[in-house]
């Protein structure tokens, strides 16, 4: 930090550009850690269990178990920066992925609960590193820093699932169930990714942000706090719902696909294809994502994220039982879909926050998303045992659509506050220049 020019913007934008390169090879590693739960983790319940409505529990306990990571993380990361915060959830997801092979060793579903509870904490750190790549973007490069962050992660996430078989095979030559394979992949996984944050991300691109803010004239960063605030209420509450809503129809529909693929006869490695292509889906379009968020704007990208969604559901509840193709096809709309929402929705949220409180907020979003998921994941076993596949596809589809009014009523209180509406005076006192 000493050696750091403050008063430099090149200076500042190399420490932006480094910084974003230490999350990404961080997030690749941290793609494969979450794509075993998503994979099989409501097979090795039902396998546990022998129950398909129970099968939607490991999602809602990752999720409930991210919603207190992402609280514990982003206060971690508002008071020791980016790096302590962000590693520690990193760590504490390798533990929970551990616990769960232990858990299907001894074939004990308490142990299993509570391990996948410790688990999401890697997939709320995963998520929350996607704001490290903002800390120090100008504001027109914040849609496009979150969606490198972000598009980073397909690596590990679409290998994960495509690895499902050849870690199934070695967990069973040592004597662990094949289903366990995928989370001891995790556990190295989130170990890696802990440790790259740990040694590379110097400085800490959250406390430089904060030495910035800092440094220049208070009278700057008053006529920032005071301009426009309603608006930035606003903008802080569309991004959260943007976010939870794409959260709940994604989680619901992706949750019950993998059971629903099985009860249909499909085999291990076509689950594994899917869902592979569903997270490919979720991170592979970022780049494009967050270029229009920057270009369009906010509010144009959350709409298409509606549509985007709705057309998946539509698809998934039409799709024969048996079609691989329509089943694919259904999963990477929804994926799509979830990434128009996050991207354009974060983006919001980072706008629309001071730095004084800004890594709290995001974390306190993000407790939101996760109990939302919690809610989709949990909820989306009892409706399939209840009616079917079909009308639990067409239900998250129908509730994304719920965005469309939500846009419509902060849209009159100019709530986005993106690249050509962002106050001035907050630019100022804000973003490197």
């Amino acid at each position: 930090m000493t050696s750091l020019d403050l008063d430099s913007p090149q200076a500042i934008q190399t420490l932006y550009r480094r910084s974003l390169s230490v999350v990404v090879v961080s997030q690749v590693f941290g793609g494969a850690g979450l794509a075993a739960g998503v994979t099989v983790g409501a097979l090795l319940a039902q396998d546990l269990l022998g129950a398909e409505q129970l099968a939607g529990l490991p999602v809602a306990l990752t999720t409930v178990g991210s919603a207190l990571a992402a609280f514990l993380v982003g206060r971690g990361s508002q008071r020791a920066g980016r790096r302590v915060g962000l590693a520690a959830g990193f760590f504490t997801g390798a533990a929970g992925a551990l616990g769960i092979v232990l858990a299907a060793v001894m074939r004990n579903p308490p142990l299993l609960f509570a391990s996948l509870f410790v688990y999401g904490a890697g997939t709320a750190t995963n998520l929350q590193a996607r704001y490290a790549g903002t800390d120090l973007a100008r504001s027109n490069q914040r849609g496009t820093a979150v969606s490198v962050a972000m598009v980073s992660t397909t690596v590990g996430a679409v290998a994960g699932p495509d690895l499902v078989g050849v870690t199934g095979r070695v967990a069973v030559s040592v004597g662990i169930p094949a289903l366990a394979g995928p989370f001891a992949l995790a556990a190295a996984a989130y170990l890696l990714a802990g440790l790259v944050l740990v040694l590379l991300l110097r400085p800490d691109p959250y406390v430089v942000a904060i030495a910035l803010a800092r440094h220049r004239p208070p009278a700057a960063v008053e006529a920032a706090h005071e301009t426009g605030s309603s608006a930035a209420s606003r903008g802080t509450l569309l991004g959260a719902t943007v976010m939870v809503l794409t959260q709940v129809a994604m989680v619901a529909i992706m949750t019950m696909t993998p059971v629903h693929m099985r009860a249909h006869g499909h085999d291990l490695s076509q689950v594994g294809f899917v869902i592979g292509v569903h997270i490919g889906s979720m991170y592979l379009p970022s780049l494009l994502t967050g270029a229009l968020v920057d270009r369009v704007g906010r509010r144009p990208v959350a709409i298409t994220a509606a549509v985007t969604l709705l057309a998946a559901g539509l698809t998934a509840a039409r799709a024969p039982a048996d079609s691989l193709t329509a089943l694919t096809i259904a999963l990477a709309l929804l994926g799509i879909g979830w990434n128009f929402g996050l991207i354009s929705g974060t983006a919001l949220i980072v706008d629309s926050t001071p730095l004084s409180t800004r890594a709290r907020t995001q974390g306190s979003v993000d407790v939101l998303v996760a109990l939302a998921g919690a809610g989709g994941g949990a909820l989306s076993g009892v409706v399939v045992a209840r009616s079917s596949y079909a009308v639990l596809a067409l239900g998250g589809g129908l509730l994304a659509v719920l965005l469309l009014p939500v846009v419509a009523w902060t849209r009159a209180g100019r709530a986005e506050a993106g690249p050509t509406t962002l106050p001035t005076a907050r630019r100022a006192a804000e973003g490197p220049s």
